[in-house]
């Protein structure tokens, strides 16, 4: 991981995972994405974090998105084709890391950083953010993140998004889909930090096992994904957990969880 490009800090089960690079915007460039990929690798291997929120250091700006002088840079087009796989595996890492994941939205939100955020489970953004794929206007399309807009927003709004290229404010990004919770800015770091807290008092074992059937089945066909998701429940069944968690409801108490 590059630390001067992000920063990594694990407090009460919750790793900050934030982008550290703000004199480019935290452009998306191979180096902050290595990054990014290394952080969440090293989150989903640390027993002692249960929720990672993914932020950025800048007071205005999530990401402006993918690295536009690397798309023009002179150098072999093989290189730049192998420079991009960087950004589906940082989505497969996010989808796969078996915890659960925020998008701390506090600033602008654009390109590739847009997709970036669809690929956490859950985005909160301040009123000041704003979002948007405005690649199309710099003679760009968003390809590596088109499918993850689809999966997320309804048809004909990606595909105005995609073709248009306008930028949304945060109450229209709410309003279809593309974000969860919108606060004033004043409250953000708070909504964030509830959030999150909320995620780290959940089951750990369980959190992980609904974490990997929710990637598994999310394209399967409908019989396919019933008769999977029917096996994860015999599973669950398995587990102290689940038994600890059904006790606690019964006794009015907080559950204990082993994780076991």
């Amino acid at each position: 991981m590059s630390p001067e490009l992000v920063s990594y800090a694990v407090a009460d089960g919750v790793a900050t995972i934030a982008m550290d690079q703000p004199d480019t915007r935290n452009a998306l460039s191979d180096e902050l994405l290595d990054g990014l990929i290394a952080a969440f690798r090293r989150a989903g291997e640390d027993p002692g974090v249960r929720v990672c929120v993914l932020a950025s250091t800048h007071p205005k700006v999530f990401s402006s998105g993918g690295n536009l002088a690397g798309f023009a840079a002179e150098v072999p087009l093989v290189h730049k084709h192998e420079g991009t796989a960087r950004f589906p595996e940082l989505f497969r890492a996010i989808g796969t890391l078996g915890k659960p994941t925020i998008c701390a939205a506090g600033g602008h939100c654009l390109a590739g950083a847009l997709g970036l955020a669809l690929a956490c489970d859950l985005v909160v953004a301040s009123d000041a953010a704003t979002f948007g794929t405005p690649e199309i206007n710099v003679g760009v399309f968003p390809f590596m993140i088109m499918a993850l807009i689809y999966r997320n927003v309804g048809r004909k709004k990606t595909t105005e998004l995609l073709l248009l290229g306008d930028r949304l404010d945060a109450a229209e990004a709410e309003r279809i889909g593309l974000v969860n919770k919108v606060v004033p800015a004043a409250e953000f770091d708070a909504a964030v930090a509830d959030w999150a807290a909320r995620l780290a008092g959940k089951s750990p074992l369980l959190m992980g096992l609904g974490k990997d059937a929710m990637w598994r089945q999310q394209d399967m066909a409908l019989e396919e994904a019933w008769d999977f998701l029917r096996s994860q429940l015999t599973i669950a069944f398995a587990t102290e957990d689940i038994q600890e968690g059904v006790k606690a409801f019964f006794e009015k108490r907080e559950p204990v969880w082993t994780g076991r």
